[in-house]
């Protein structure tokens, strides 16, 4: 007996001895499990552009669009364009790290297709190690600097729609209605229009369908995969292709300027005072920053740095020099004489057109869209709108909005590889790969027809009901006084200038 025991002891303290040297006896050996793919991790470079992009966007706002609207307008009203947009830059900024950034970017639940939820409100849950999904699988960026990104779109939306009605609003009225519209408007209309789940979400789902061996498995995938494609916008799951805002900025903020301009009424002594710009040297500075600030709108709508950035950034030249030119040579063999006015106005609505087209279209398509672009916009400034007599002060919808919808359709088409474009992006087919997926022009400019037609009334009714609703309440015009003496004075006890 004490035979046994001692060999027991022994032969114990042998194994516990040779297992203190080598742990992984100490367990029966089995399969090892398939661990999980390591978490993307942002790239530097990615993240500078990025970081760049979100102050190239912001300085579009203020001082670009600020100096570009200013000097449009008469001196009298210059300072209070100025402090109209930067309030509404500054007042947009709070909204959206408030609630703006979550009902835009997050899952809405029930009502996911329209708006996001409160998830991410007062950005509860985002610290500096968050990430957000890019364009390609496995590559990201970290949230806050998508939150900066997406933030300066938010800014300056809104402040486009005051070139509408410049030199005749309340600036309380302003402040009321950007508010509401920048919530009721813009932000549901960037969740349909960009939220998605991601291409490694979209990617990770459809590999896991093509590894399910049984009908059980598969079923469970596929409503798997079905379920990550419906996480996504309105407009998103229908197919439009939206690169940078066509529908987003400038469709939306276009129409709203317009049913502004036509409920607040024209200005007093439109069509027969002069009311002409006091400054185009303000406007010239205001439009080549906003020029330069449009590389980060479309070349960083991409989220990295890579070859599709630098084509976005490509088009953004060559469009906009093809309609400045455009506009130009149209007004010269029109009017006689080619104006400074006209080639700034051309550049901008070239800028427009591009916007949504600027990473699927290319270099020479872009071109076309720029001739085309500054030609129709002259025409929709100048010959229709004197027909209808509408007073939009500062071209917002002629250049916005019918630029806008210009570049909408025209990505339908030129997306096309056969004439240059890049094609659309299949997440799913080859998961991991960016390859191009099945492509019908028509069919693709029908939806780029419905995401358009969509922006018109979601944006063109809801304003009409914003601006009545302030109207009752604030009353949206100035008296006719306070117009005659001037925005600056009238509002804000100051002058731009003091001579």
């Amino acid at each position: 007996m004490k035979l046994r025991t001692a060999l027991t002891l022994g032969l114990g303290g042998a194994a516990l001895a040779l297992f203190l040297i080598e742990p992984s006896l100490a367990q029966t050996p089995t399969p090892e499990a398939a661990s999980p793919p390591p978490s993307p991790i942002p790239n530097k470079g990615d993240t500078a552009w990025m970081l760049v992009s979100s102050a190239l966007v912001l300085m579009m706002s203020v001082p670009g669009l600020a100096l570009f609207y200013g000097g449009l307008v008469r001196t009298k009203n210059m300072l209070s364009v100025l402090t109209q947009v930067f309030a509404i830059v500054a007042i947009v900024g709070l909204l959206w790290v408030f609630y703006g950034y979550s009902l835009a970017f997050t899952n809405g639940g029930g009502i996911n297709d329209f708006i996001g939820g409160f998830s991410k409100a007062f950005l509860k849950g985002v610290d500096p190690n968050s990430t957000v999904a890019t364009f390609s699988n496995g590559v990201v960026i970290p949230e806050y600097v998508y939150i900066c990104f997406q933030m300066t779109f938010a800014m300056i939306t809104p402040a486009l729609i005051v070139g509408a009605f410049a030199e005749r609003m309340k600036f309380s009225a302003l402040v009321v209605f950007m508010i509401l519209w920048v919530t009721l408007i813009y932000f549901p209309m960037a969740h349909m229009v960009w939220y998605w789940a991601g291409p490694d979400a979209v990617g990770n789902a459809a590999k896991a369908l093509a590894a399910a061996t049984d009908d059980a498995s598969k079923a469970s995938a596929q409503a798997a995969l079905d379920a990550v494609n419906k996480d996504a916008g309105f407009l998103f799951q229908k197919g439009a292709l939206d690169f940078a805002g066509g529908t987003v900025v400038h469709i939306n903020a276009g129409i709203a300027g317009f049913v502004g301009c036509l409920m607040l009424g024209k200005r007093i002594g439109y069509g027969r005072d002069l009311l002409a710009p006091h400054s185009l040297t303000m406007t010239m500075i205001g439009a080549s920053l906003l020029w330069v600030g449009w590389f980060g709108f479309n070349a960083g709508s991409n989220l990295e740095s890579n070859g599709t950035t630098a084509l976005a950034m490509l088009n953004t030249f060559v469009a906009t020099c093809g309609a400045a030119v455009a506009w130009l040579f149209a007004e010269w063999a029109i009017k006689g004489k080619p104006s400074l006015l006209g080639m700034v106005s051309g550049a901008i609505a070239g800028l427009v057109a591009v916007t949504p087209a600027s990473g699927f279209a290319g270099p020479m398509g872009s071109i076309v869209l720029g001739l085309v672009a500054g030609v129709v916009c002259f025409i929709m400034c100048s010959t229709v709108k004197n027909a209808i007599g509408y007073d939009d002060s500062l071209d917002v919808f002629g250049v916005h909005c019918v630029g806008g919808i210009l570049g909408a359709l025209a990505t339908g088409i030129l997306v096309d590889p056969n004439l240059g474009g890049v094609g659309i992006p299949d997440y799913s087919t080859k998961p991991g790969e960016m390859v191009v997926g099945a492509y019908d022009m028509m069919s693709q400019v029908i939806v780029q027809a419905e995401a358009v037609g969509l922006t018109l009334l979601w944006s063109g009714i809801g304003s009409a009901i914003l601006y009545k609703l302030v109207d009752l309440t604030i009353g949206l015009r100035v008296t006719q006084e306070e117009e005659r003496e001037g925005l600056d004075i009238a509002d804000h006890g100051e002058r731009a200038y003091n001579y």
